[in-house]
């Protein structure tokens, strides 16, 4: 009679999909015929049995009717190798085990021996991009709430002048590089306990151009690129803050061989104003005022960042009444408009009185 399927993968009928599937692979890791102490017969059973607990119906079926019920989506005859490969992450690749089965050795690994999956990757060969460039920026407190236009100096490679890219001294040859033989590519093969597989690597000496310069040119000494210190200019829009970053695409590192320039990122670092609080677009500040301005009334002149304005202080105002400048506080980043400006005001009790003084704050408390 044919072993019970989840006893070969050894998880309980309630398993869930994701037990199933950890299940199998860790047999799989452990059976597979290529490994010293393999079992390729029970290698297949584990297969078998995962091809059958890993689809609902399948599943299904099997719980009901037992083998014959899963028979009754497959013929049994022999075991899905393809299928088994594409499950247990051995995608194509090299040949392995006498099965016949191809995998890529990196998503063996990656499956079985967790993290994510591996993949191939293609060496980059050609004209590659160039690197980006971080600068910080200090402003001042106005600069960034009305906006400013900065010259910087930016030390940067650029494209050599003297070969225009290409590596070679001015009138020399660029022949066909003798390592990788125009492929910009080596390729080796390496063989293991899981079978033999191959890699492939940019080509050092040409930088996996596939050409190399048989006179390199005097300035760059090969590289197509220089080290320069130019100037370029950013305008900072009105409304950034401290950490914004602008970025000026393709004003980095200059590419090789016609690769295109990185970008230029730049964060802004705002100074602050002992004048102003800032909460956004919103300005905040504080002014005092006298007990009889509070109690009478009075027009005073409070410090925008527009300069001076004037502010109608209602008799009777209290010590920390609130006040709105609309439209006086900091321009909107990216939008239309400005924010407000509140002033709190503080009433200052007057101290050191005169006895005259004294008798007519008492006039007045008296009913």
């Amino acid at each position: 009679m044919p072993a019970d399927y989840y006893d070969i993968l050894g998880v309980a009928r309630v398993a869930s999909a994701d037990e199933i599937k950890k299940a199998f692979r860790k047999k799989a890791h452990e059976l597979h015929p290529d490994k010293g102490g393999g079992d390729e017969k029970k290698f297949k059973e584990v297969n078998e049995a995962y091809q059958v607990l890993k689809d609902e119906k399948k599943r299904a079926a099997y719980d009901q009717f037992g083998h014959a019920g899963a028979q009754g989506f497959s013929s049994g005859a022999g075991v899905d190798w393809g299928d088994f490969a594409r499950q247990a992450g051995f995608g194509g690749g090299t040949s392995g085990f006498s099965g016949g089965v191809e995998f890529d050795i990196g998503d063996l690994f990656g499956d079985l021996f967790g993290g994510g999956r591996a993949r191939r990757s293609t060496p980059q060969r050609g004209s590659r991009r160039g690197g980006d460039l971080e600068l910080q920026l200090r402003l001042t407190f106005r600069e960034a709430v009305f906006g400013v236009q900065k010259h910087l100096r930016v030390k940067r490679s650029a494209v050599c002048a003297h070969c225009h890219g290409n590596g070679a001294e001015p009138g020399t040859k660029i022949e066909t590089c003798p390592t990788c033989k125009g492929s910009g590519v080596v390729t080796s093969m390496q063989r293991t306990m899981f079978g033999s597989f191959q890699t492939q690597a940019v080509c050092t000496p040409c930088g996996g151009e596939g050409k190399i310069a048989k006179e390199k040119c005097t300035t760059c000494h090969g590289d197509g690129r220089v080290l320069e210190t130019e100037e370029v200019t950013v305008t900072i829009p009105a409304g950034v803050v401290s950490g914004q970053t602008i970025r000026m695409g393709g004003q980095g590192n200059a590419g090789t061989q016609g690769g295109r320039s990185g970008d230029l990122f730049i964060t802004v670092a705002v100074e602050s104003d002992p004048r102003f609080i800032r909460d956004g677009d919103t300005l905040y500040t504080t002014t005092n005022i006298s007990f009889a301005q509070a109690a009478l009334g009075d027009k005073i002149e409070v410090e925008t960042v527009d300069g001076k304005v004037k502010l109608k202080i209602p008799e009777g105002t209290q010590t920390g009444k609130k006040f709105k400048l609309a439209g006086k506080g900091v321009p909107r980043l990216q939008r239309s408009g400005r924010g407000d400006h509140i002033v709190e005001v503080v009433v200052q009790t007057p101290t050191n009185l005169t006895r005259k003084q004294k008798k007519l704050l008492k006039e007045l408390t008296e009913p």
